[in-house]
C-alpha cells in the first residue's frame, strides 16, 4: 500500500515554519531569518519513502494584526493551504501559547486531520512543563496529535513523519522519486537572495522589499542570474548599496555561494537595486509580482 498526500505546515510569524520544512525533506528550500512574514509564497517540499510520498506546503505566518495588502494576501495564503491539505500542522513555539496561535487554532475546526506541533523543544530547559499545556490544548482543542519537536536538532521528526504518512490517502507518487520541490530553480534563486537581503539589513530594511529575476540562464555547468532587489525609496536603494557598494558586493558573495550549494554548480550572479514606489500596496500589483 502506498500513500501520498499533502501536509500543511501553518502557523503565526517566527515559529519554525520553514526551519521545520526545510529539516522534514533534508534540503534547504525555504529561507529563514529572525524578520515576521520571511515566508511569503506557498512552497512544496516533497518527501518521497517507499511506502509514502509526502508534499509538505509551508505558508506564511498568519497575522492577527492585518494592515495593507501584502499582509491581506500572506494571511490569505496561509488560510487556504491549511484548508486544502489532508493534514495539517500547527506550529507552534513550545515556551508559549499566544493569541496569535489561539486565532489560528480556531479556524482549524473543520479539518480533521490536525496535529499540534510543539517546536523549539531544545529551548526548553525543562520539559516537564510542557505536560500541562499538552493536556489543556488536546482538551480544548482535540488535535489528533499533539507532538514536541526540534526542528534545529531533528529531534522527534521521524516520529511526526510517521504520524503524517499514518493519515494520507492512498494513492500513487504525484512528483518523480527524486523531486524535491514544485518551484524552478528560478523561483529558489529570488528566495535565496532575498533572505541574504533579510539577514544583513535586519530592521534598516522595509518590509515592503522584494528580489526579482530579471534574467536566469541555465547552462550544464554554470547559472547565470540577473537580479533586482526592489526598494521603496531612494534612500533606502543607498541602505542596499552601503558605502562604495561593499552591501551589495557581500550581499552577491554570500548569495552566490547558497545558491552553489543549492543548484551544485558555479553561479554567476549580478545585483541591481531599483526604487519602485508602490509595488506593495495593492493586490494586482502584488499578483503581477508573482504573489498568490
Amino acid at each position: 500500500m502506498h500513500r501520498c498526500g499533502s501536509v500543511a505546515i501553518v502557523g503565526r510569524p517566527n515559529v519554525g515554519k520553514s526551519t521545520l520544512l526545510n529539516r522534514l525533506v533534508g534540503q534547504k528550500l525555504s529561507i529563514t531569518s529572525d524578520r515576521p512574514q520571511t515566508t511569503r509564497h506557498r512552497i512544496v517540499g516533497v518527501l518521497s519513502r517507499d511506502d509514502a510520498q509526502l508534499l509538505f506546503l509551508d505558508s506564511p505566518g498568519f497575522q492577527t494584526r492585518v494592515g495593507g495588502a501584502l499582509n491581506r494576501v500572506l494571511n490569505r495564503t496561509a488560510l487556504q493551504v491549511a484548508e486544502d491539505a489532508d493534514v495539517t500542522l500547527l506550529v507552534c513555539d513550545a515556551q508559549s501559547w499566544t493569541p496569535g496561535d489561539e486565532a489560528f487554532a480556531q479556524r482549524l475546526t473543520r479539518s480533521r486531520r490536525r496535529l499540534l506541533v510543539l517546536n523549539k523543544i531544545d529551548e526548553v530547559p525543562d520539559k516537564s512543563r510542557l505536560l500541562p499545556t499538552v493536556q489543556r490544548l488536546q482538551g480544548e482543542y482535540g488535535f489528533d496529535e499533539i507532538i514536541p519537536v526540534s526542528a534545529r536538532t531533528g529531534r522527534q521528526i521521524d516520529t511526526l513523519i510517521g504520524l503524517c504518512v499514518q493519515r494520507l490517502p492512498e494513492g500513487p507518487r504525484l512528483f518523480e522519486s527524486d523531486a524535491l520541490t514544485d518551484r524552478s530553480e528560478r523561483f529558489l534563486a529570488a528566495e535565496m537572495i532575498r533572505e541574504k537581503l533579510f539577514r544583513q539589513l535586519g530592521d534598516e530594511l522595509p518590509y515592503q522589499s522584494t528580489v526579482e529575476i530579471e534574467r536566469f540562464e541555465e547552462l550544464p555547468s554554470l547559472r547565470r542570474v540577473f537580479a533586482s532587489v526592489l526598494v521603496e525609496r531612494d534612500a533606502q536603494k543607498g541602505i542596499v548599496v552601503g558605502h562604495g557598494g561593499e552591501r551589495i558586493r557581500r550581499l552577491s558573495t554570500d548569495a552566490r555561494a547558497e545558491l552553489e550549494k543549492l543548484f551544485g554548480c558555479q553561479v554567476y550572479l549580478e545585483l541591481f537595486v531599483k526604487v519602485k514606489s508602490g509595488w506593495a500596496d495593492s493586490e494586482a500589483s502584488l499578483r503581477a509580482h508573482g504573489y498568490e
